[in-house]
């Protein structure tokens, strides 16, 4: 039961790093926001527009394109790919800059690597 109540602790204070993330943190029309999520497994970066409510690019490593080397790789090499790939598709949208929204997550370890990744391939934040 330790476990638990640890747990449950963890995930409600991830609760409020977000929600005071994203009381400071609006994706426009001009700079979408480029928001990631993270599970024990995988990993999923959106770019959305919080003005209109929509999503105008998404990868996740369960996309097509990633899925069957993902055996071989790490998980942080895995959300390296996921970076270039959202940030290509964003390209192909017409978005060159976005406001970066790590979702409560700390900036370190996969999260840190999308946001590398996605900035290498051309995305600006």
């Amino acid at each position: 039961m330790a476990g638990q109540k640890n747990k449950s602790a963890l995930l409600r204070q991830r609760r409020h790093w977000r929600a005071r993330e994203r009381h400071n943190l609006r994706g426009t029309t001009e700079r979408p926001r480029l928001n990631v999520f993270r599970s024990s497994k995988h990993i999923f970066a959106q770019v959305i527009d919080d003005s209109k409510g929509h999503t105008l690019a998404s990868a996740s490593t369960l996309d097509v394109t990633i899925r069957p080397q993902a055996k071989e790789l790490s998980k942080v090499e895995e959300a390296k790919r996921v970076g270039k790939l959202v940030a290509e598709r964003a390209q192909a949208a017409g978005i060159k800059q976005v406001v970066f929204d790590r979702g409560g997550f700390m900036y370190h370890g996969r999260v840190k690597a999308l946001a590398d990744a996605s900035r290498e391939a051309g995305l600006e934040f």
